[in-house]
């Protein structure tokens, strides 16, 4: 007899919280159920890192598989973590996340995205908020790249953020930018192995589960492509608009056409394209510059799309240094010439939400999905 998710959650049904005095299911404590054959996995979502609670409901669980569905399954569960299961007021419980609780203190949500991986998009979206910083608004930065979160490396910054009495992560704050972001919770070494709909949880508590306060501007590092992570981002939060970040070569800019579809499809209006690693020129010859990837293969696309192309960032040595030695090239040197451009990139970011104004951003339903 195969074994279906029904089965499993009817077994877990029997399994009591010690405190709440409900089940694993009805708490909604279990999630990402997955069954082949014999051998099922799951995650249990637990509010705190290493709750000792967990060992005793893992064994409890697995107990329950094996009396109620087959003593020979193969049980496979994940602990993870949830911060909004911690324990709240009632009047708090009954309330669902809305528009006005997802970063309600934020005038400006900005996605920055890229269609394909090692585009620089980071190091974009760092020198963005830099630059925004840089003229005196109030800015956040969100690291939603769970698996491979890069923020710490490219501020410093490897703390641990602290917690209000109301349970809310503060995020930590450099240059005048407040961050968040997975590498701050996790161990530098520890391997994200996360099913999709963890890190989509994740994401979301990063949104309604941080003491973010008032903003000008808050920038979203998202990962690469346009997969479930990217698609939760903009189901869930009211976007002022996305950044596309790609580099000249073809390849790059296929993906470019993906990302901007994305968008499309859920009525984020896309501000334009930022152009890296657009050419080099040698430090020893300045009136030389190399299109080693390609020249004006954004500008082509962006006119083929009807988007404007926000900047073009060099090729520079300085712009890696910076960012592996954590302070953003704006900061660093804000003379320089890769500085230059990301500071005329963020001024023609701003000036496209201007144009915009209040009444073009996207009326999107916020909906969480469990």
């Amino acid at each position: 007899m195969s074994i279906n998710k029904e089965q499993i959650k009817t077994a877990l049904a029997h399994v009591l919280h010690p405190t709440e005095k409900q089940d694993l299911i009805s708490l909604d404590m279990i999630q990402d159920i997955l069954v082949q054959d014999k051998y099922m996995s799951f995650t249990l979502e637990m509010p705190e890192q290493n709750d000792p609670l967990a060992v005793d409901l893992k064994e409890k669980a697995t107990s329950a598989i094996h009396r109620f569905i087959d003593k020979d399954a193969v049980v496979d569960i994940q602990v993870g973590i949830n911060i909004s299961k911690r324990k709240k007021a009632p009047e708090q419980a009954q309330q669902a996340p809305t528009q006005n609780q997802v970063l309600p203190g934020v005038k400006n949500i900005i996605a920055v995205a890229s269609g394909k991986g090692g585009v620089g998009k980071s190091t974009v979206a760092v020198n963005l908020a830099a630059a925004l910083a840089r003229t005196g608004a109030k800015v956040g930065l969100m690291d939603t790249d769970v698996y491979g979160p890069s923020i710490p490396t490219m501020f410093d910054l490897f703390e641990r953020p602290n917690i209000t009495t109301q349970k809310k992560l503060i995020p930590l704050e450099k240059y005048g930018i407040k961050m968040v972001s997975m590498g701050f919770l996790v161990d530098v070494n520890q391997a994200m192995v996360w099913r999709g709909p963890m890190a989509t949880s994740a994401i979301k508590q990063f949104m309604t589960d941080v003491e973010w306060g008032e903003l000008d501007y808050m920038v979203l590092d998202l990962p690469p492509g346009t997969g479930d992570i990217q698609l939760t981002i903009v189901q869930t939060v009211p976007l002022s608009g996305a950044v596309i970040v790609s580099t000249p070569q073809t390849v790059a800019l296929d993906d470019v056409r993906k990302g901007v579809a994305m968008f499309n499809k859920v009525k984020v209006p896309v501000l334009g394209v930022i152009e890296n690693m657009a050419y080099f020129v040698p430090p020893d010859m300045p009136d030389k510059k190399y299109h080693i990837f390609g020249e004006g293969g954004a500008t082509r696309l962006a006119e083929e799309l009807a988007v404007p192309v926000l900047g073009e960032i060099p090729l520079e040595q300085p712009i890696r240094e910076s960012g592996d030695n954590g302070k953003p090239i704006v900061i660093a040197d804000e003379h320089s010439n890769a500085a230059t451009a990301f500071i005329e990139a963020s001024n023609n970011m701003v000036q496209q939400l201007t144009l915009r104004g209040k009444d073009a951003k996207p009326k999107v339903e916020i909906k969480f999905r469990s």
